[in-house]
């Protein structure tokens, strides 16, 4: 007779004995049975990676609070499921960026990766991520070289391509009839996509390119040159404390009252309560402002500025808003299942959430397809400063990348 590995030991126990083993291996059972719920409502691990100190620290905090809101909104669960944000401080570096993602990756094993603010930091960070297979949602930076044929299935934009809120004013120059304009942008990524998107439509002369270290605070060399060229108007892309510091010295310089002053990322929330009274009246691009009159919008920015010691917010904090609410959207329709990133990815392009910014779909490689303003600063009747939208500019517009992205993305 052929045995049965353990059947001797079990045959010399006694009756009593063998009932208890088979009643413990049935609660062994049902415990194993409640096990899968209780991993299917493991929390929802997301890592937010920003600019959070330095003098680029208020674009990151807009972010990162314009993310947290959202969370709050959603009563901090998906489908179900409890939310888990994780914020980490790029400090601007992309080697530390870098170091910091693969924690969040290897240790933290998120499932979403929000950010960065800047594209240098995408740039650095993108491809651990993706080749993990793990979703990178950009609140902000957009750049070029990641929207046509290095495109990625895991990499999302909830703001733009860089190039195209730069498009908007190289337009309105040159539907005002700007002969020459001088061009002043920091030396990285965003900002070369910010000196090729304004000369999409720009067909004048540009009397300097001028291109600055980034972080740069001192600009009287470049606020020399441009009084000595004397351009129509001055087109310029510096976010953060470099905006602020730009501003102020182009008002000191007695520049702003006789050449127009064209931006992006320049004149904005971020740094409008620094720039204050030197700022009103200046331009700039944008796919939002404070005052869009729609009413999610209108609700975003009461409780932004309830919840966030009367801040204005500016577009940091809304495509991070927006960022939040299209994950939920991913989660909900995978009733919670994260595990089927096909599923995942689909609903990711799908899109179904409502924007903050109106009419919002995905483009085939993932950037948004939208519209796009140009604002003006104002001056509040409650002593706060904002942008608002001066005229409409694009509508639908997608970028000129898409069409490089490879089918099936």
């Amino acid at each position: 007779m052929k045995r049965i590995p353990g059947a001797t030991a079990l045959s010399g126990l006694s009756r009593a004995r063998r009932r208890a083993l088979a009643g413990l291996a049935l609660a062994g059972l049902a415990l194993a049975g409640l096990a899968a719920p209780a991993a299917a409502q493991e929390k929802v691990k997301i890592g937010l990676v920003l600019s959070l100190s330095g003098p680029a620290a208020t674009l990151g905090q807009q972010a990162r609070d314009g993310f947290n809101l959202a969370v709050k909104d959603l009563g901090g669960k998906m489908a179900g499921r409890e939310v888990e944000v994780i914020v980490i401080d790029d400090e601007l570096k992309p080697d530390v960026a870098v170091t910091k993602v693969k924690g969040l990756l290897e240790r933290d094993k998120v499932d979403f990766v929000v950010g960065p603010i800047f594209s240098n930091i995408l740039l650095a960070i993108e491809k651990p991520i993706v080749e993990s297979q793990t979703f990178l949602i950009s609140p902000n930076a957009g750049p070029s070289s990641l929207a046509g044929k290095n495109c990625s299935p895991y990499f999302f934009v909830t703001s733009y391509q860089n190039d195209q809120v730069h498009q908007v004013l190289g337009k309105v120059a040159q539907e005002r009839g700007y002969k020459r304009v001088f061009i002043l942008v920091p030396n990285y990524q965003a900002g070369k996509d910010a000196a090729a998107g304004f000369k999409i439509d720009y067909k004048g002369e540009v009397t300097e390119e001028s291109y600055v270290p980034l972080n740069t605070l001192d600009f009287q060399a470049e606020l020399s040159l441009i009084a000595q060229q004397n351009p129509d108007a001055v087109f310029t892309f510096m976010p953060g404390g470099m905006g602020v510091n730009l501003v102020k010295q182009y008002k000191q310089a007695g520049l702003a009252d006789r050449i127009p002053f064209l931006s992006a990322f320049t004149v904005d929330e971020s740094t409008l309560p620094a720039q204050q009274d030197a700022a009103v009246g200046l331009f700039g691009g944008a796919n939002w402002a404070p005052n869009l009159d729609l009413p999610q919008n209108k609700k975003f920015v009461t409780e932004y500025e309830a919840d966030y010691g009367g801040k204005v917010p500016g577009t940091y904090a809304f495509q991070a808003y927006d960022a939040g609410m299209l994950i939920d959207s991913a989660v909900r329709a995978t009733k919670g299942d994260l595990s089927n990133k096909e599923a995942v990815k689909a609903a990711l392009k799908k899109a179904d959430f409502t924007s903050l910014r109106g009419p919002f779909k995905f483009n085939t490689n993932n950037y948004p397809i939208q519209d796009f303003y140009l604002v003006k600063v104002a001056k509040r009747p409650d002593g706060k400063y904002q942008t608002e939208i001066a005229q409409k500019v694009f509508s639908n517009f997608g970028d000129q990348f898409a069409q490089y992205c490879p089918a099936g993305n």
